[in-house]
This record gives C-alpha cells, structure tokens and sequence, in this order.
C-alpha cells in the first residue's frame, strides 16, 4: 500500500464555514473564534491544510477547456466564448473576483504568532501560508493585471482599504516574489510526502518567475520590457538551485517507448525521483476522480496542430517531410518522436478499457464523430477495467522536467544559452524519449518562424525548439494556455483545430495492418443496412461525410476531402485586449475606483 500522509486522509477542520463568501468578497471580516484556535502546530497545519489546491486529474483536459492550439472542446469555455461574441464586457465576463482565500491566508498570518512553537517552526509556516497568498495573487496577476493588494485581515470599518483601485501589476508582483522569497527561505525541505516543501516553494517561484519575464517581454502594451530580464534571471537562478540541490532527476529506465508514459499512470510517483509533487491517491482513501472523458468523447480531444509538432525519429521537422500536410492517419505516426505514441492513440493501439465506448476493446479503430478532431488522447487514459486501479492513480503535480525547460528557455530568452545548457536540460529529456539531441542555434522551422513573429533574438531558434520541447513534455497537462498568453501568441487560438486528412471518399485502414477499417459515404447517402466485412471478417464502420452543419456523421473540410473538423469559427482573439479580463460588472458598481484597462468596458 502506497504511503499516505494524514493531510490527505483525515478529514479538514471547517473552520471558515460560517463565513458567507459572496459578502465577503466585498467586505472580509476579522474574526472567527481566533482567541480559541492559533494555539499549537496542529493549529497551524490544520489551518493551512484547507488552502491546499494542486493539479490533478483533471489537468488532462485543460488545454481543450482553456482553449489552446492543443485540443478541441465542445464545451462551453470563457475565451472561445469571448472570440465569439461581438461585445464582451464587464457585464459579460464575470468570473474570477473572488478573495475569500485571501482572507483567509491573512488572517492565518495576523494570528499564528500566538502559537507555542519554535521560531524556526512558526517561520515555516508563515512561509506555507505566504507561498499560498503568491499563488492566490499570481492567478490574479495572470487574469487582470493590475489588482488591489491586501496584505493584512481588513474589518467593514477599514473602507479606505475596501474601496480603492487598482495597485499596478509591478507592485504586486514585487510583494509576491517578497512573499516566495521569504517562504525559499523558511520553509523546510524535509517534509511529509503531500506537504509543501521548500522545492516546491522554488518551482513556483521559478515558474511564476518565467511567466512574468517573458510576459513582460512580449507585451509591450505593459511598458515593462526593461524589467523582463529581471524576472528570467529570478527563474534562471531558482531553477539552477533546484538542479543543482533538490535531488531530482528524470525518471528512465532505458525503455523510451514506456518511460514517460508511466508517469501519467502510475500508481505510487511518491518516490518517483522526477516527481517534486504528486497528487496522492488511493483507492477508497482519496479516490482520483478519474474516468473516461480524456480519451476523446466527451468534450475535448487533441488536434493535427499538436501532432505536427512532435518531431521525426531522426530529429528533423516533420513539416519537412513531402506532402506532410495530407498524409494519412496511419502515416501520421511512422518514424516520430516516441512520447507522440504515448500521448494520442495511435495505429494498433489497443483498447482494454471500454467504458462507454460503443466499438469494444481490442485493436482500436479511431472513432469518428461530428465536432471532435478524430484523434484521441491516451496521456493520463488508464487502460485497465479495474476501479481501484483507476481510483488509485497518482497526479504529478510538479516534474522536474518543467525546471530544465525553465532554465533552457530563461537562458535563452536572456541570451546567454550555451551547448552546455542544453545538453543538461533539453538534451535529457530528449535521451529519456530515445531522441537526437539539439544543437545550439539550429536551422530555423520556418512554421515555428509563422507561429511566433514576435520572436527577434539572434537566438531566436534556438527558442523555437525550446518552446517545441516544452510543447512537447507537456503536452495536454494544461500548461499551454499559460505559455501562448506569456509569449504573446493568442493569435494562434484563432485557428479551428482540425483531425485526420482524408483524400476522398471510400475505405481506409485506421489501424495499420493494411486492412481497411471504415468506409467515408457522401453525407447525402444511406449507411447500408448489411455491413461489407474486410479480409479479418470484421463489418466495416461507415460514416457519413459532410460539411459543418450538415446531418452528416462527421464534418470534413472540403468536397468530400480534407480534414476532419470539429467546430466551425473559434472568432477572432482580439490583441492586446484578450491577454487580460474585466473586473465584473457589479464590483466596480460597489467600487468605483476600479477601473477598467486595455479596452474592457
């Protein structure tokens, strides 16, 4: 039995329940009982413990729910909404201006020094509960910009306070990097296995560090591009301390068709030497949360624009390959990078865990289906029936390979990138995946050049295949929507995120045994009532071909040919306005110091 901490196994104190969020968003109370709690370090773990709020499973859909180049989604997401609409405004984007937590990591703040503990130990926990309130306002930084900074418990008598405006984005980044230094440097390394811990203190902050650096870089509507290099520094210098301190490494066993799948099924990552953070589960303890819906059917699935990324066997740009644009499925996933087949399903992919799908286990056939790309996604699928397996399986919340790919790319972004560099980050991963290494200053991929014009550096390829490789690692744990907002690439959200090419009508081996699987009827023709079966005596699939909004199966691009769609318009990304959301509506009402920026109305 894996080892679970008690964090995650008793039940939290509710000691905020009597408090009503929705009032306290505009005015946050002072009290609640602290002359009888603050006593003890239980009191203070268990205060703490009620702030904890890591990734998990459900971190598989969000770059389809976000909404990125990565993945469709059927759903209804915030920014696919916006695109669409012909005036978004305060009135209609309301979400995010919440600041119970807030209170809640002050008034722990204001109180824990009545606790009986060691200064040492009080220390760590002011740490803890600092290292949340950075993390509380880097999520506000990251939707409004500008936000109002509340370092200590405010009372409805504090009105000055209550009602003012906006404090400038350099003001609050500045407290939450004093708030992540002072947690660097108090809180403890050696903790508990699901505790916060002093490296997973310093990954925040050399991601938080990296976010805003390069942000500041490629904004210029901001006017901070002088204080990027600033911040890339900060996340250069973290990350280095990590690598060369922490402990860790990436997890291989010399196996690169298997090795990084095994990290998004695992059943214990908790001594997983890659893994800074985990999010523990066990089954009938803390059960997962996981079912079927990352593999394609229910809201989200992967898109032709990620596939192209993923590099040939050889290390060459698979948009150099003759006629990439209109290769089949099957050929599709000959001679690429291998972490490409332990991510999407591929041909000869086989299926235990049916779940709700129609089609049954065995080797797979993609299914095609209206509004969905065609592809699906296999990262994070557990492909076992067994219920406590799949209640039992572990999230890596925080991997080492997102502090090598920090320190790549700071460097790069700071110029001072070296072989070396390389070859201690990119180059590792590459050799857990079975793939060439890069070279410094490589020849540039003239669709990265397309993706990201905004890129000038002398060392600007160099970047290209750094943002690839990060792509790439983590593709489909939702760290894409992050990345196109700091480079400034929402443009790219434009494009409808398409599957499969298909050259016409007809019969096609999905599965690549050289055996057709399914048959594309014109949309105004009927699915046979008697199946023709293939060379295997398996009934053929049919589906009905045809353009958006047709009754068609599924929708396709062209005449009868091109590739498989899943929506029809994702709208227009609107720059600079879209990097940023309004303050709702109805708190500038209550306050009118807070003013709206970049556009909102």
């Amino acid at each position: 039995m894996k080892k679970i901490v008690s964090i995650f196994s008793i039940a939290f104190v509710v000691l905020l329940s009597a408090c009503n969020d929705e009032f306290m968003d505009r005015f946050p109370e002072t009290s609640i009982g602290t002359e009888n709690f603050f006593k003890s370090e239980e009191d203070l773990k268990m205060f703490l413990y009620n702030l904890y709020s890591f990734p998990g499973i459900n971190e598989y859909g969000d770059d389809g729910y976000q909404t990125t180049d990565n993945a469709a989604n059927t759903g209804s997401t915030e920014l696919k909404n916006i695109m669409l609409s012909s005036n978004p405004s305060s009135a209609t984007v309301t979400g995010g201006w919440t600041w119970g937590t807030l209170r809640n990591i002050n008034l722990f703040l204001a109180n824990c020094e009545q606790a009986d503990v060691s200064d040492d130990v009080l220390a760590h926990y002011q740490g803890v509960a600092r290292f949340f309130r950075a993390q509380f306002y880097m999520e506000k930084v990251k939707r409004f910009s500008d936000v109002p900074w509340y370092g200590q418990v405010l009372g409805t008598s504090d009105e000055e306070l209550l009602f003012k405006g906006r404090d400038s984005r350099e003001t609050v980044v500045e407290n939450i990097f004093e708030d992540l230094e002072f947690a660097a440097e108090h809180v403890k390394a050696d903790q508990p296995t699901g505790a916060v811990n002093k490296w997973v203190v310093l990954t925040y902050m050399a991601r938080y560090a990296l976010y805003e650096g390069t942000f500041r870089k490629y904004h210029a509507e901001l006017d901070l591009e002088s204080s990027a290099n600033t911040y890339l520094e900060i996340a250069r210098d973290k990350a280095k301390l990590i690598m060369d301190n922490g402990g860790f490494a990436i997890h291989t066993t010399g196996n690169p068709e298997n090795d990084y799948s095994t990290l998004f099924s695992s059943q214990d990552l908790t001594s997983n030497a890659e893994v800074i953070f985990a999010n523990v589960n066990e089954d009938q303890v803390k059960n997962s949360g996981w079912w079927e819906w990352m593999f394609g059917d229910y809201e989200t699935s992967p898109s032709k624009d990620l596939l192209q990324a993923y590099l040939m066997a050889d290390g060459s740009y698979y948009s150099s390959q003759s006629g990439y644009e209109t290769k089949l499925f099957v050929e599709e996933f000959e001679n690429r990078d291998p972490r490409l087949k332990q991510t999407y399903a591929y041909p000869g992919w086989k299926l235990i865990n049916t779940g709700t799908y129609a089609q049954g286990g065995g080797i797979y056939v993609q299914k095609l289906q209206k509004n969905f790309t065609g592809y699906h996604q296999i990262k994070g699928f557990i492909n076992n029936t067994e219920q406590s397996i799949t209640n039992g399986v572990d999230f890596p919340s925080l991997r080492y390979a997102e502090i090598l790919l920090t320190y790549a790319e700071a460097r790069a972004e700071l110029g001072t990138i070296t072989q070396s560099d390389i070859d201690i980050t990119v180059n590792v991963l590459r050799d857990r995946a079975g793939m060439p290494h890069l070279s410094l200053n490589p020849t540039i991929d003239p669709l990265q050049e397309v993706k990201f014009p905004n890129v000038t550096s002398s060392m600007k390829s160099t970047i290209y295949e750094i943002r690839r490789e990060r792509r790439i690692e983590f593709a489909l744990e939702g760290y894409r929507y992050d990345d196109l907002m700091r480079w400034g690439a929402g443009k790219l959200l434009e494009k409808e995120p398409v599957g499969p090419y298909f050259p016409g009508l007809g019969k096609y081996d999905l599965t690549g045994d050289g055996i057709n699987d399914i048959v594309l009827l014109d949309d105004s023709e009927s699915i046979p009532a008697v199946k023709e079966e293939n060379d295997l005596g398996v009934k053929l699939i049919y589906y009905r071909v045809g353009p958006q909004d047709s009754d068609a199966n599924v929708y396709i691009s062209g005449d009868n040919m091109g590739y498989i769609q899943s929506i029809k318009d994702r709208g227009t990304f609107v720059d600079p306005k879209y990097y940023y959301r309004p303050i709702p509506q109805t708190h500038v009402t209550v306050n009118p110091n807070l003013t709206q920026i970049l556009g909102w109305k």
